[in-house]
């Protein structure tokens, strides 16, 4: 699964190839998508190669080439220069949503929630990807709703009870109430496990381990992707 920032770049590399040819430059890029320096755009090219969206030619100027595109995505009736990409809603930087799992009959009913990737309990990194496979786990531990599931990498939820390598269940909705343990994109770029707080104006992303700081953003910086409902852990 791509961002929105990771989607909106892959779009606009294809439709110029369409045009001309010839892959965008990074200036190019960078103006399209509205970024304040070409680092953004090193750092959605690598997430893009490194999901099988594009490929990096060797020995060639712009050494770019478009190898797939999202499953949603439609061609625009007519290609226009200074293309801006359509945006599905829904389909940019969070999860597919799945069908609510049915009312359970006895305590024994389970459910598949899909594994969406990794999510970042720590430094954020751009997570949420594709569904990587399906777990089942008892309906009455879901309630209503649609979920996901998440693998978590990094330490800085210890003293929530959240630990490398845990699965967290997550209830796809868009708002919080401080204190909430929720899934954040910040900047349609990076996606991070942490606890909502509000500080006036802006929100603030607050780690359960005294050895990572807060973190505060504007308020149109952050978007909520879905609130944590549960854990699994697995021992060896």
């Amino acid at each position: 699964m791509l961002t929105r920032k990771q989607q909106e770049l892959l779009l606009f590399i294809h439709e110029r190839m369409k045009e001309s040819g010839v892959p965008p430059s990074f200036d190019e890029m960078k103006d399209a998508l509205d970024l304040a320096s070409k680092s953004g755009i090193h750092r959605l090219i690598t997430a893009l190669e490194e999901r099988g969206f594009i490929r990096r030619l060797p020995n060639r100027a712009r050494a770019l080439e478009v190898i797939k595109l999202p499953e949603a995505y439609s061609p625009p009736q007519q290609v226009r220069r200074g293309f801006s990409p359509s945006v599905i809603e829904g389909s940019l930087g969070k999860p597919q949503p799945v069908a609510p799992p049915k009312a359970a009959s006895n305590e024994n009913e389970v459910v598949s929630v899909p594994v969406m990737g990794r999510i970042a309990a720590g430094v954020p990194i751009a997570a949420i990807q594709h569904n990587t496979h399906e777990i089942t786990i008892p309906a009455d531990m879901l309630g209503t709703g649609e979920h996901y599931a998440l693998e978590v990498k990094g330490d800085s939820m210890i003293e929530a009870g959240i630990f490398d390598g845990d699965t967290v269940i997550i209830r796809n909705v868009s708002n919080a109430s401080p204190g909430d343990i929720v899934v954040a994109l910040v900047d349609d770029e990076e996606a991070t496990l942490k606890r909502f707080r509000r500080k006036g104006a802006s929100i603030a992303l607050e780690a359960a381990n005294p050895a990572y700081e807060t973190r505060i953003f504007a308020a149109d910086r952050v978007k909520v992707q879905g609130k944590l409902v549960g854990l699994i852990r697995r021992y060896h």
